[in-house]
C-alpha cells in the first residue's frame, strides 16, 4: 500500500477549508506558519515538510468529489505505474457548474512523488516534471469565485502578477497584443471553447478572460513606458 500526505497552503480559508478536510478524512494535520512568498515556493516547502513521499497537493478552495475520493483509495492498493498524476477539476461558479468555456475537464496534475517533481511558477504555478502522468477518475470540485466581484479582484490581481513577470523576463512589446489579443480572447472562449453553452455564466467568464489579457498588457506598458522615462537622455 502506498502512503501519502496531504498537503494545503492556506491564508483566510475559514470558509473553504472544513469541506476541503472533509474530503481527505484528514486527522492529525501539522500546521505550519511561513510568510508569504509565491505559491510554488509555499507547495514546495509543504511537501518537503510532509511525512511521506507521495504527496496530494489540493487548494484549500477544493475538494475530491467521492469518485474522485474512490479512485485514490484503489490507487494505494497498488503500485503506482507513473511518479504524477493527474485528474479532471470542474469549476462551481457564481451558482452553477461550468461544463465548457474552457475550464473543464482542466487537468490539475496533483499527486506525485516529492522526489520526482515540484511546483514552478509565480503566477499560475504548475508541477514540472519529466515523463508521463498517469490519471485518476472522478472529479476534483473546485469551488472558485463566489460573486463577480471577486472574480474581478482576482483578475486585478493576477495581471499585476503577469505584467512584472513578462516584464522581468524582458518582454517590451505590448500594443499590438494587447488591441488583437483582447477580442481574440473573449472569441476564442465564447465560440470555440464552448462559452455559449455556459450561458450566461460562460459569458461572464469569456469577458472577465479578455479583461485579463487587456489588463495584463496594459499593466506591461506601464512598466515599460516608466522604465523609459527613468532612462537616461542620450545627447544627440
Amino acid at each position: 500500500m502506498s502512503r501519502l500526505s496531504a498537503c494545503l497552503i492556506t491564508w483566510n480559508e475559514e470558509r473553504n477549508l472544513p469541506r476541503a478536510l472533509r474530503s481527505l478524512g484528514a486527522h492529525k494535520a501539522k500546521v505550519i506558519t511561513r510568510e508569504w512568498t509565491d505559491f510554488a515556493q509555499q507547495k514546495n516547502l509543504a511537501a518537503a515538510s510532509a511525512g511521506n513521499d507521495w504527496i496530494l497537493s489540493l487548494d484549500a478552495d477544493e475538494e475530491l468529489s467521492p469518485e474522485l475520493q474512490q479512485s485514490v483509495i484503489a490507487w494505494k492498493q497498488q503500485e503506482p505505474e507513473f511518479g504524477v498524476y493527474e485528474a479532471a477539476r470542474r469549476a462551481w461558479y457564481l451558482g452553477g457548474w461550468i461544463k465548457h468555456s474552457g475550464w473543464y475537464p482542466d487537468y490539475q496534475r496533483r499527486l506525485y512523488r516529492r522526489d520526482v517533481a515540484s511546483f514552478h511558477g509565480i503566477v499560475h504555478e504548475s508541477l514540472q516534471f519529466t515523463g508521463k502522468a498517469g490519471r485518476l477518475h472522478g472529479d476534483l470540485f473546485h469551488y472558485t469565485m463566489h460573486s463577480r466581484a471577486e472574480h474581478e479582484e482576482k483578475v486585478e490581481r493576477y495581471t499585476t502578477l503577469a505584467a512584472r513577470q513578462m516584464y522581468e523576463a524582458g518582454k517590451r512589446s505590448w500594443r499590438a497584443a494587447m488591441w488583437l489579443a483582447t477580442p481574440w480572447t473573449c472569441f476564442s472562449t465564447f465560440v470555440l471553447r464552448g462559452g455559449f453553452l455556459d450561458g450566461s455564466r460562460g459569458w461572464l467568464i469569456s469577458r472577465m478572460a479578455s479583461r485579463g489579457v487587456w489588463l495584463k498588457f496594459k499593466k506591461l506598458g506601464k512598466l515599460v513606458e516608466a522604465e523609459r522615462r527613468a532612462s537616461p537622455v542620450k545627447a544627440s
